[in-house]
């Protein structure tokens, strides 16, 4: 009975606790605007208000970092935010970054995380901006 008990003990999987947001807590795009027609590259600015940002292993409370999103949707809001071209993770704590993008329309959002790079709980995000490179 015990080795079953510890058996299902050892493949339980266990979800950290998600770090709290205040309520009145945004994040947001500051550069570009939502509609801009941008000639190659671009400095993407990220805003963050009522919350502080810092490097990613930084556990503060009601602080994170920004992971910007390009053109996907928002990923599950309870699990560790994906690390791919779709999915940027600014970990260093910046609050702007020189994004390329292919010529053509895109989508770009932001969502902050945590010092585990999991959504805060409310999560933080920002509105789907969309921009045209040319």
């Amino acid at each position: 009975m015990l080795a079953a008990l510890l058996a299902a003990v050892a493949i339980t999987p266990v979800y950290a606790q998600r770090a709290p947001s205040p309520k009145d807590a945004a994040v947001y795009i500051i550069w570009p605007y939502d509609g801009a027609v941008i000639n190659g590259g671009f400095w993407l600015r990220m805003g963050l208000r009522n919350m502080g940002v810092v490097p990613k292993g930084g556990q503060f409370p009601h602080a994170g970092h920004h992971h910007v999103l390009i053109d996907t949707e928002l990923p599950p809001l309870d699990q560790q935010i994906p690390s791919d071209r779709n999915h940027l993770h600014f970990g260093a704590g910046e609050t702007e970054a020189r994004i390329e993008l292919p010529p053509g329309k895109h989508t770009l959002q932001l969502l902050l995380g945590d010092h585990n790079h999991v959504p805060h709980d409310p999560p933080i995000y920002s509105n789907k901006i969309t921009v045209t490179v040319r």
